[in-house]
């Protein structure tokens, strides 16, 4: 993988390219007229309006060229590639923490496309990093910022 590559699902490319959509054809427009209705307040330099519609734009057209910059580098993983076991980019997995914790399920995604709330992963987490590479039935430990965790991957699909 090359440094500036962004591994991610189809479906988060997908859903990249909608947000990329949405903030050139309907935000950057929106952006643009508070722009200029704050313009026609008069005295720029004491004109908060003008000043909030700056700060939004320039905060829109650094997500445009982060999300274009993403999609030109992504790296889209097929998890259909690996075997069926093997934890990969793309897949979910079922772990419990041992010894006698519930299970957990995430899916394991790129960092683009990470929404923990979601039970989406990014393959860069401590989580993600330590379970990769392994098979169900695996015990793995796995080094996060609290200390260990020893686990027990119990399904992939």
């Amino acid at each position: 993988m090359a440094e500036d590559s962004y591994p991610m699902t189809a479906d988060g490319r997908e859903k990249l390219q909608a947000e990329l959509e949405d903030l050139k054809l309907n935000q950057r427009p929106k952006v643009v007229e508070r722009i200029k209705i704050a313009r026609s307040y008069g005295d720029l330099s004491e004109n908060s309006e003008y000043e909030s519609a700056k700060d939004e734009q320039s905060m829109l057209e650094s997500r445009i060229q982060t999300i274009e910059h993403m999609l030109q580098y992504a790296e889209i993983i097929d998890s259909n590639n690996s075997d069926k076991d093997e934890v990969t980019v793309g897949k979910m997995v079922t772990f419990q923490e041992l010894p006698d914790e519930e299970p957990e399920t995430y899916q394991i995604v790129g960092a683009a496309e990470a929404d923990p709330m979601s039970g989406k992963i990014s393959n860069e987490s401590p989580i993600a990093k330590g379970l990769l590479g392994h098979r169900v039935n695996d015990e793995v430990t796995i080094e996060i910022p609290a200390g260990n965790m020893q686990v027990k991957i119990t399904k992939v699909d």
